[in-house]
């Protein structure tokens, strides 16, 4: 669950970095869009790049729920009988809200894939360039809350496994502690943050 956990954390934080690149513009964001397709090239076809990635995401993202199932299975085993009164347990909201916030993700990930790889859902015919595409996709607002929504829940999500995964390989000492917990914060906050600013711009704007 860890090795998939920072995987995808991994990817967020490059494609939040790609996301960004619509404040420069129309040109450079299709630009961008257009590179990710011949990346590899000539040695691979164009798009394989792209289909490669997909794969391994995939396997990624479904690891990473099979893992918590068991995971959850054996917690549940290794306490068959339920607490006949429960005494509450300190916790962070991240770790108390792990599982709904995967399940929105996971939402979130359906619907981004049918609006933004599909384009099933989105308003502009397939021929339209990735910066109108995302625009007319953000400027609806229902979309834009949607999203942000998810991005929130994303940062509660790896801010706690973050920390989790890397106490996984060893980091367990009282001071290492302390600065695994400000790590995973500021990575969680910086994902969050650079992806919900693109919906703001375009529900405000900024980015037409």
């Amino acid at each position: 669950m860890a090795v998939t956990g920072l995987l995808l954390v991994g990817f967020l934080y490059a494609h939040m970095i790609g996301n960004l690149k619509i404040f420069f513009g129309a040109e450079t964001f299709d630009h961008y869009a257009h590179w990710l397709r011949t990346i590899g090239t000539p040695l691979l076809p164009e798009a394989w790049y792209l289909w490669i990635q997909r794969a391994v995401l995939t396997v990624a993202v479904v690891g990473h729920i099979v893992a918590a199932t068991i995971l959850a299975r054996r917690a549940r085993q290794a306490r068959p009988v339920k607490y006949a009164h429960r005494p509450k347990v300190q916790g962070s909201y991240a770790a108390r809200t792990m599982r709904w916030g995967g399940v929105i993700i996971a939402l979130f990930l359906v619907w981004h894939i049918l609006d933004l790889t599909t384009g099933t859902v989105n308003p502009l015919p397939g021929d339209s360039s990735a910066y109108m595409k995302l625009v007319a996709s953000f400027d609806r607002w229902y979309v834009s809350l949607f999203y942000i929504l998810a991005v929130v829940a994303l940062g509660f999500h790896i801010r706690h496994g973050l920390w989790s995964a890397i106490q996984t390989f060893g980091a367990n000492s009282a001071m290492k502690q302390n600065a695994l917990k400000t790590f995973a914060l500021v990575v969680a906050v910086g994902i969050t943050v650079g992806f919900a600013i693109v919906p703001l711009a375009v529900m405000t704007g900024l980015v037409r």
